[in-house]
């Protein structure tokens, strides 16, 4: 193996802070929202309510022209619930916990590029951005805690195993108080 290949280790990112860390928590919120809204994404309901950020968005827009609304609707519901699935197991397979925590990482920097994207954002009314709008504004910010969430979850299943340096020891270390 080359070096560049055991730079890191990857783990489940609850063991890497303690048994009882609230990255467990951010686990089990985001594996609640995918489930739930992409089960949603099976309606006619959902799909009529997010056909707007897809269909404005160039890196979503061809969903519809390929599938339609119900169709691109399908399509992210499997994508959601894979998400779902891949952080579920990723509780208790490490290669998972990085897995589960980038697609859901991916999943919010898509949707929060609907910002740009998605008529109605900045409110007009109140002198347009930063102003955001109640719908699809205000819905859509929601969706920065969320990716702070699965960066969270992410760097946490990844460890960098190089040797540490002089200058990334703890103050203590350097004082010569390790216990």
């Amino acid at each position: 193996m080359s070096i560049r290949q055991n730079r890191f280790r990857l783990q489940v990112a609850e063991k890497s802070i303690g048994s009882l860390s609230g990255l467990g928590l951010l686990r089990w919120a985001l594996i609640l929202i995918f489930i739930w809204f992409g089960a949603m994404k099976f309606t006619a309901y959902e799909a009529n309510g997010i056909a707007p950020f897809i269909i404005n968005s160039p890196i979503m827009s061809w969903l519809h022209s390929e599938f339609g609304v119900r169709g691109a609707s399908y399509v992210i519901a499997v994508v959601e619930l894979s998400t779902a699935a891949a952080l579920i197991i990723g509780a208790f397979q490490p290669i998972f916990s990085a897995l589960g925590a980038a697609m859901s990482a991916a999943t919010y920097l898509i949707t929060l590029t609907f910002f740009v994207s998605t008529p109605g954002v900045a409110e007009a009314t109140a002198g347009g951005f930063p102003a955001i709008s109640a719908l699809p504004g205000q819905f859509l910010l929601k969706d920065v805690v969320l990716l702070a969430a699965s960066l969270s979850l992410f760097l946490a299943s990844v460890r960098d195993t190089r040797p540490k340096t002089r200058n990334s020891l703890t103050e203590e270390q350097k004082r010569g108080c390790t216990n």
